[in-house]
């Protein structure tokens, strides 16, 4: 039979040990066992949470309330071994009632010996958690759910960023090509200066050579009259060169302030592209430690489900 020690809470009240019993077979789930798992009693409690009347228990097999792969494996066999060596066993279990429903117990196993010390029977004594185990099962199936949205859309932002980052550094190639072609326009310009104001010359040059071949046919009198009419054509040569060549540096002098505007404008946009592709880079870096505890989140959250 059950030993418990009397409690004394003072100096004049003890606890009688059948009224702690009663009390306790009042407000927990209590069923009793022999050592080969039959059941021998069994309180309103625990036969009513199991979907059963009391007086149907009596004579059923342990086996009969665990699912048929606890009864199957080494840890059953286990059990039983070491609750009929005396070890008591505590642990939250998983049962099968009558309708074959599955509920979470809290259960505590405690050998009951014989006056000779022998274990004769087994008392189990419950408390059913299948709410609490539901909610828990429900918070942690929700919480898996959330952390694999979370991992997906953080995959989702570093896969987009670094879609945009390598944009950017396409875009910061082709600023770089542009400025390399602006800068080579700004030189073909300048050549281009060069070449105008040595036609200038040459045509300086030239009115002035027509001046003085207009002044030797002036001398040659009518032996230079043909002499005079090519000085003309050479002048008037000259003067169209010279308004072609002004015309034309007017045209590269606006060239070169336009090459110049969109040199400046390039030089700005390259400036707010890299500091926007650094931007994007420590966003990428943001997403990466996301998505790191994203992983971990998730990785917790199957690991807390298969706890339980």
């Amino acid at each position: 039979m059950v030993s418990l020690r009397n409690t004394v809470y003072s100096t004049t009240q003890v606890l009688d040990q059948d009224a702690v019993l009663a009390a306790m077979e009042r407000s927990l789930a209590m069923i009793e066992f022999d050592t080969q798992g039959k059941v021998l009693w069994v309180n309103d409690n625990f036969a009513r949470a199991m979907g059963y009347e009391a007086s149907e228990m009596p004579g059923l097999m342990h086996r009969q309330f665990c699912t048929p792969g606890f009864v199957n494996s080494p840890e059953y066999t286990k059990l039983w071994d070491e609750l009929k060596s005396g070890h008591p066993f505590q642990e939250k279990i998983l049962r099968v009632t009558k309708d074959r429903r599955l509920l979470w117990f809290e259960a505590t196993y405690t050998p009951v010996y014989d006056e000779a010390g022998h274990v004769m029977a087994i008392i189990k004594v419950a408390t059913d958690i299948s709410a609490r185990e539901s909610a828990t099962t429900k918070v942690t199936s929700e919480l898996q759910l959330m952390a694999e949205d979370l991992l997906r859309r953080t995959e989702e932002g570093i896969s987009s960023s670094n879609e945009i980052a390598s944009a950017f550094e396409r875009i910061v190639k082709e600023s770089n090509d542009n400025m390399n072609f602006l800068q080579l326009l700004e030189q073909k310009s300048k050549s281009a200066h060069g070449i105008i104001k040595s036609i200038r010359e040459i045509a300086e040059q030239t009115k002035l050579l027509s001046l003085n071949a207009a002044i030797e046919a002036a001398h040659a009198g009518e032996h230079g009259r043909g002499f005079n009419v090519v000085a003309d054509e050479v002048r008037k040569l000259a003067k169209q060169a010279e308004e072609a060549t002004t015309e034309v540096y007017s045209n590269l002098e606006g060239i070169a302030t336009q090459i110049e505007g969109i040199a400046k404008g390039t030089k700005r946009s390259q400036t707010i592209i890299t500091e926007s592709q650094i931007r994007i880079q420590r966003a990428v870096n943001e997403f990466m430690g996301i998505g790191q505890a994203a992983r971990q989140l998730d990785n917790q959250a199957k690991a807390l489900g298969d706890m339980l």
